[in-house]
């Protein structure tokens, strides 16, 4: 199943909404890749394997389920998530990009790919699937904001 959706960060016509940067924005988008448990409660563990300036390879572990990914970043323009073949579980992928259309009006485009093919049988799953994953977006975009509101997106990149 693969599935897009845009999440807009910054509204030039909606006062009430903070604007975040696009440092601020690029800072909280790797913080979830760094620290997911902030953003993610029912993961229970998250260990880093490797780090450099733009690959960071972990170990995610929900319950009895290990999850080994990788992630690359590229810096100030997106966050790609790749998860090979393991077990039970298909190669898939998340895309994060930043848009930027005109200057400060800041959009998050989440693009996945599940490794599975959108059949009939699945309809009702895929669909509750893209809910699930849209919803979850949102908030990762709700958590940077409250880290920004917090300050905890001010440092250096």
């Amino acid at each position: 199943m693969q599935f897009q959706h845009l999440v807009e960060i910054n509204d030039p016509l909606n006062p009430l909404i903070d604007t975040l940067t696009r440092d601020q924005l690029w800072r909280g988008l790797v913080m979830r890749a760094e620290a997911p448990k902030l953003f993610i409660p029912w993961l229970d563990e998250c260990k880093l394997l490797s780090r450099s300036e733009d690959v960071i390879a972990r170990t995610l572990r929900y319950g009895e389920l290990l999850v080994h990914d990788r992630v690359n970043l590229t810096p100030l323009q997106q966050v790609h998530y790749d998860v090979p073949a393991q077990e039970d579980i298909p190669a898939s992928s998340l895309l994060i990009t930043i848009e930027e259309p005109s200057p400060g009006a800041l959009f998050v485009r989440f693009a996945y790919d599940t490794g599975t093919t959108d059949d009939d049988m699945d309809a009702f799953y895929n669909e509750f699937r893209r809910s699930a994953y849209q919803e979850a977006d949102i908030d990762t975009i709700r958590i940077i904001r409250q880290l920004a509101e917090e300050g905890r997106l001010d440092l250096p990149v």
